[in-house]
C-alpha cells in the first residue's frame, strides 16, 4: 500500500503545532533520557551513525541517550516499536531507506505505516557501497564475478542485511544479465561474518562495515556502488566503471519520531540532530565509513522520502522482487 507523505507529514506538524501545550516549549526538552532505536545490529553503519549522534545530544543537553538495538525482518520490529512509543520525543528512531522507501514494496503487510506512524525530524547522511569478496576468492573484479555467474547461473551467492544492500545485489543482477542466489541476513555485520568464512561468495554492503575488512586485508573490494569513487577506496572503479553501465546505488539515515509528538520538540530534536551531524564524533563517522552528513528541514525530509519511495519502488519492480 501507498501513502501520500508530503502533504500529510505538513498538516500533521501544523495540527501538532497548534495543540501543543506550553509544556512543549522548546526549552523544556529534553528532561530526560532519550532512546535512540535502531533497526539493525551493533557495529553496523546505522549503530555507529546514532552512537556518534547520540554523545553530542548527551554533551548538548547533559541528558543521556540510549542506543537501542532492535535487527532483524528488515528494521519492522524497530520501526513498530517507535510508532508505537509515546508521541513525547524520548523514543527516536535512526533510520534508514530500509524501513522508510524500501519496505512497503518488499512486504505486502507491514507492522506500520512509515508515512501517518511518523513524523520526520532530519535527514542525517548519505553514502555508498562496496562490493567485496573473501580475499581468498577467486574473483578480483567485478567483470570475474559477472563472467563466473554466467558461466553458472545461481551457483554464486550474495549476502545483504539491509534493503540497500539487496537492492544493490539485484541492481548488479538485473544490469548485468546475471542469476545470483541472494541469502539474507538480519544485519551486514553478521553477512561479512559468513564471507568470511567463506559460506557465500560477495556482498555490496555499506563502507563502514566492509571498508575496515578490506584495509585489514581480510576482504577485497571489487566495486563501488555510486556513480562517484569512494574517498576512502580510490583506485577501486566504481561498478559502472568496472563494466556494468548505469549502476548507481545509494543508501541515506535519517531520524523518525512517533506521529503527534509535538512540534516544538520535533523543532528542538532537528536542532540538536543537526549540531550533532556537524559534531566532532559524526565527522570521524563520516570519514571513516566514506559517507556525508546531510541535514532537512522536517518538510524537507517528508518530500525526500516520497520521491525514494517511488524510486526505490521502480528498482524493486524491474528486478522482479515479489512483495512477500
Amino acid at each position: 500500500m501507498k501513502y501520500p507523505a508530503t502533504r500529510r507529514h505538513t498538516m500533521a506538524l501544523l495540527l501538532a503545532a497548534s495543540l501543543a501545550p506550553a509544556a512543549w516549549a522548546q526549552g523544556k526538552y529534553p528532561e530526560k533520557p532519550i532512546t535512540f532505536v535502531v533497526p539493525f545490529a551493533a557495529g553496523s553503519a546505522t549503530d555507529q551513525l546514532a552512537r556518534a549522534l547520540g554523545n553530542s545530544v548527551t554533551e548538548q543537553t547533559k541528558q543521556t541517550v540510549v542506543v537501542e538495538n532492535k535487527a532483524g525482518a528488515s528494521g519492522m520490529p524497530a520501526a513498530q516499536q517507535v510508532a508505537r512509543s509515546a508521541a513525547d520525543g524520548y523514543t527516536v528512531l535512526i533510520t534508514t531507506n530500509t524501513t522508510h522507501a524500501a519496505n512497503e514494496h518488499l512486504y505486502k503487510k507491514m507492522p506500520y505505516d512509515p508515512v501517518k506512524d511518523f513524523m520526520p525530524v532530519t535527514g542525517l547522511g548519505k553514502g555508498g557501497q562496496v562490493m567485496v569478496v573473501n580475499v581468498n576468492s577467486p574473483y578480483k573484479s567485478v567483470a570475474d564475478v559477472v563472467a563466473a555467474a554466467k558461466q553458472s547461473p545461481g551457483k554464486l551467492t550474495f549476502g545483504s542485511g539491509s534493503s540497500s544492500s539487496r537492492m544493490a545485489g539485484e541492481m548488479l543482477k538485473q544490469l548485468a544479465g546475471v542469476d545470483i542466489l541472494h541469502v539474507p541476513y538480519k544485519s551486514n555485520p553478521l553477512g561479512i561474518t559468513d564471507l568470511l568464512g567463506g559460506q557465500i561468495d560477495l556482498m555490496i554492503t555499506d563502507t563502514s562495515t566492509g571498508v575496515p575488512q578490506v584495509k585489514a586485508g581480510k576482504l577485497r573490494a571489487l566495486g563501488y556502488s555510486t556513480q562517484k569513487r569512494s574517498v576512502q577506496l580510490p583506485d577501486v572503479p566504481t561498478i559502472d566503471e568496472a563494466g556494468v553501465k548505469g549502476y548507481d546505488m545509494g543508501y541515506w539515515f535519517a531520524a523518525y519520531v512517533p506521529a503527534g509528538t509535538p512540534a516544538p520538540v520535533v523543532a528542538r530534536l532537528n536542532e540538536l540532530l543537526q549540531t550533532a551531524v556537524k559534531g566532532p564524533a559524526a565527522k570521524t563517522f563520516f570519514d571513516t565509513a566514506g559517507s556525508e552528513p546531510w541535514t532537512t528541514t522536517p518538510d524537507e525530509l517528508a518530500r525526500f522520502q516520497a520521491a525514494e519511495t517511488q524510486k526505490w519502488g521502480k528498482v524493486i519492480k524491474a528486478a522482479g522482487i515479489e512483495a512477500e
